[in-house]
């Protein structure tokens, strides 16, 4: 394994929070597809993400990889009770307009966007940031992912009450602390390991 840092191509950074599709740049290695034995390709769990220079970079650890990616797939794909699709992709949003992290939140205030046909809204999250008015339930819900998100944590029984108050029942609330708790270690990891860059041709 090379531990190699890699110096970024040319490239333009995005300077604000934008639901845009944007490119992610390793400072590390990534394993090469024609690198990738069956064990790493399983760990994936999609095998369309081994176009993903971040997934590749992952797959350098394939235990923890689909450790990650099956947590990360039950949180925001399991159907079953719950909070909506729209207000899961909400909580990671917050969270990772919370964190600074510009490449997750635009990931996941465009899935919010599209499933929720809020885009007003999630733009101006985005933009003014996580103390906007979003109307109770969706301020409750991002209020939540804030406190689960800080340093140390300010999350508490109050933040449960609102939630409820808001109309949430307790697999929503759990909903709500799964996926702004799984993004705010997701941020720090990505974060950590390269930097966003403006899609190709945008």
């Amino acid at each position: 394994m090379s531990d190699k840092v890699l110096t970024p191509p040319e490239h333009k950074a995005p300077v604000a929070f934008t639901r845009a599709q944007l490119d992610w740049l390793p400072w590390l290695a990534p394993l090469a597809v024609d690198e990738m034995s069956a064990r790493h390709m399983a760990s994936l769990v999609d095998a369309a993400r081994v176009k993903s220079p971040y997934f590749r970079l992952l797959a350098r650890d394939p235990d923890a990889l689909e450790a990650r990616t099956r947590t990360d797939k039950d949180i925001f794909y399991n159907p079953d009770a719950g909070l909506p699709r729209a207000e899961r992709e909400l909580a990671a949003a917050a969270t990772s307009r919370f964190n600074g992290c510009l490449y997750c939140a635009s990931v996941h205030a465009r899935h919010a966007a599209t499933y929720s046909k809020r885009e007003g809204d999630v733009d101006r999250l985005l933009d003014a940031g996580v103390d906007v008015d979003l109307g109770e339930r969706w301020s409750a819900i991002v209020a939540a992912s804030v406190a689960l998100s800080a340093t140390p944590s300010t999350f508490g029984p109050e933040h449960v009450d609102r939630l409820r108050r808001a109309g949430l029942d307790d697999l929503a609330i759990a909903d709500v602390i799964h996926a702004s708790a799984f993004f705010n270690w997701a941020n720090r990891l990505m974060l950590s390991l390269g930097e966003p860059a403006v899609a190709a041709g945008a």
